[in-house]
């Protein structure tokens, strides 16, 4: 069995951790690889992979938070290999098993004994001169936002090639159901069930009468093309990947192929979601 090995960069318990899951993997007969930047600090570049992920992995580690998980997803994706992640961080929303059940979960790994959830992705088409032209892929959200402080970003929306309307915000939001619970949710968009396929558009702080999100189907494309003076800043599940110029234009859809996650057990998205908000019987 080849694992890959993706830790949090900058937190020592993660560190110690992938050290730690790679001697076990080592002890066990299976095969761990570990990025090069990652592999020189767990002092094992004997381990390290030549810049992404390679093929033929059979499940990769992620030993961090949320930010760590949504990382180790994008570095995955374009592999089709699933991520069994390991929550060294505080809520953990993402992730499937604590620090101190690895050895456990390792074990189970190796024996098979797991299934595979999917999970919708983005598909981010950028026409940009700059940084952000390309394509990105998203496991929560894309975010189109302000790029000066005082002035909003201006954005017209098509839906289907459609003009919708023109918003006027702080960020504009195009999310997954899985990104339903995260900045979307703070911009008091809808929470939507994992399960489902849909897309998001969800306004943060519109400076307009229409201040509502949109539940759109997967089948459904969103543009956006930045208008205004300034322009807007993008990002793509947290990552700020560039500045777009007005006239740039981006195209939002479901991605061809979904996100692999590992779980041990059927997982429970409202008892989940009760537990990591704490929200009580009455």
């Amino acid at each position: 069995m080849k694992v890959g090995i993706l830790p949090h960069r900058d937190r020592a318990a993660a560190l110690d951790l992938a050290g730690r899951a790679a001697a076990w993997l080592e002890a066990h007969g299976a095969t761990p690889v570990i990025p090069g930047p990652e592999a020189a600090l767990v002092s094992r570049p004997d381990l390290a992979a030549d810049g992404a992920f390679p093929s033929g992995l059979d499940v990769v580690l992620s030993l961090g938070g949320d930010g760590t998980m949504l990382r180790t997803i994008d570095q995955a994706y374009e592999v089709g290999v699933a991520v069994l992640g390991v929550n060294v961080g505080q809520m953990g929303y993402l992730t499937e098993v604590e620090s101190t059940d690895l050895d456990v979960a390792l074990e189970r790994l190796l024996v098979g004994d797991y299934h595979v959830e999917e999970r919708m992705m983005l598909a981010i088409e950028v026409d940009s001169a700059g940084p952000a032209g390309g394509r990105w892929f998203a496991l929560n959200e894309t975010v189109l936002e302000k790029s000066r402080t005082g002035h909003m970003a201006r954005l017209d929306v098509a839906i289907n090639g459609a003009l919708f309307t023109t918003y006027a915000a702080d960020a504009l939001i195009v999310a997954t159901p899985t990104g339903s619970t995260a900045y979307s949710f703070s911009a008091r968009g809808p929470i939507v069930s994992p399960r489902h396929r849909c897309l998001l558009l969800t306004p943060v702080s519109p400076h307009m009468l229409f201040d509502r999100a949109l539940v759109l189907d997967a089948a459904e494309q969103v543009g956006i093309t930045v208008t205004g003076s300034f322009g807007a800043s993008m990002t793509v599940d947290g990552r700020e990947v560039g500045h777009l110029d007005p006239g740039d234009r981006i195209a939002c859809s479901a991605a061809p192929k979904p996100a692999r996650v590992v779980s041990f057990v059927p997982r429970d998205f409202h008892q989940i979601l009760k537990a990591k908000f704490g929200l009580s019987d009455r």
